[in-house]
């Protein structure tokens, strides 16, 4: 989705949020539905029973008649897309949504004649039951019929146009780079460079440990709770927008570079888990997990692969990761006193000494990779001396 900052006026905001509660409201109502259904009932109403059930709501409530019918015909196609992908096992069951939180609805239909430029840096968008909002027209945006209106917790509107972005071409040079990511260098490049989102200002950090002890000692339900909670709100999206625009730029131009990109083949969902257990059976070092878990999110490693998919499909490879941190990529050698820190690695067997990240880079370029012992992975001959040379060993994504 191509995003986009609205400006709306007062007036329209009111009545931005009132699109919003509708949504809201349907969403949860078809919530319940379905948390009462039991398998001895009969099948729980779809999307057209429940857009019948719809019509009938609005008929005998004034408040929902007020709003954009198309606003909640699109919610609840959203939830019964939500209840698809719960029931293909790729998302969890759809949830309530809280005010203050869950703040958007979504507008089909959408035709050209309701995009407006008004100046160079000025476009205005046609909302249902709200009229011609303004928005900042950083770029061009593309061609769509349908956007989605949201607004966030730092209180900024947005609309995002939805449509599919066209691929990054190939450079057509032929290079191949490896990319290995960490948590004190974000992306390290086979080519030797090191790349890192960018990090909170010392100042931002003092403030914003200021501003979690007030909200700490503010009564809840107060106006000086909300107004610290909306500075702590704007100071995390403030370093959101900048490690998201790292990230795009960075992804850009990695593959305007280079004609294959390798990466380590994580599953950073599983790796990113709590490790707090159960009062039954509590878990172990939860606090040096979670600074790991932090750590690993504030470096968007998911974010990062993603958007190397979307603006290169076909041209990212996955590596598997096993031992590529301990395995010399001049000669070979795997070995776990191969990486004397976290950024030094010399070789025991040959002496070659690279920065541990950059090395591990190379091995993921070169598509290598051990078994847990030692040797080629299955398929491969087996090598005469277990942890000593690397096998190539290439993941397709999928």
């Amino acid at each position: 989705m191509s995003k986009f900052r609205l400006r709306p006026t007062p007036e329209q905001v009111d009545a931005l949020l009132l699109q919003c509660r509708h949504a809201r409201y349907v969403w949860n109502l078809a919530v319940e539905q379905h948390a009462c259904w039991t398998p001895d009932r009969r099948s729980a109403p779809g999307y057209v029973e429940q857009a019948r059930q719809l019509t009938e709501a609005r008929a005998a409530c004034d408040w929902l008649r007020a709003g954009s019918q198309m606003v909640q015909q699109q919610a609840l196609r959203d939830f019964g897309q939500a209840m698809t992908n719960y029931f293909s096992g790729t998302h969890g069951r759809p949830t309530w949504r809280k005010a203050g939180v869950h703040e958007g609805f979504r507008v089909v239909a959408f035709k050209p004649a309701h995009l407006r430029r008004l100046s160079k840096s000025t476009g205005a968008v046609h909302v249902p039951k709200v009229g011609w909002v303004k928005f900042r027209w950083s770029r061009l945006p593309p061609a769509a019929s349908s956007y989605r209106v949201t607004l966030d917790r730092s209180h900024r509107w947005h609309v995002a146009f939805a449509a599919i972005p066209t691929a990054v071409p190939a450079p057509g040079n032929g290079r191949v780079v490896g990319i290995d990511r960490g948590v004190i260098v974000t992306a390290a490049l086979s080519t030797g460079e090191l790349l890192s989102t960018p990090k909170p200002r010392p100042t931002e950090l003092r403030r914003l440990k200021r501003l979690q002890r007030r909200l700490s000692r503010a009564k809840p339900g107060s106006s000086r709770r909300r107004r610290v909670k909306l500075g702590i709100a704007r100071m995390l999206a403030r370093q959101a927008d900048r490690t998201n625009d790292w990230v795009e730029k960075t992804t850009t131009t990695l593959t305007r570079r280079f004609d294959v990109i390798r990466i380590e083949a994580l599953r950073v969902r599983q790796m990113t888990r709590s490790a707090r257990g159960t009062l039954a059976r509590p878990g172990q070092g939860v606090r040096r997990k979670a600074q790991l878990n932090r750590a690993i999110r504030a470096n968007c490693w998911a974010k990062f692969a993603r958007r190397l998919r979307d603006k290169a499909p076909g041209r990212i490879e996955e590596v598997r990761a096993a031992f590529t941190s301990q395995t010399c990529h001049t000669c070979g050698h795997t070995c776990r006193e191969n990486r004397k820190s976290q950024a030094v690695f010399r070789c025991t067997a040959c002496g070659h000494v690279d920065h541990a990240d950059v090395n591990a880079a190379k091995n993921i370029a070169a598509g290598h990779a051990v078994t847990a012992r030692g040797g080629r992975p299955s398929g491969q001959p087996m090598n005469r001396e277990p942890h000593r040379s690397a096998s190539l060993s290439v993941v397709k994504p999928g």
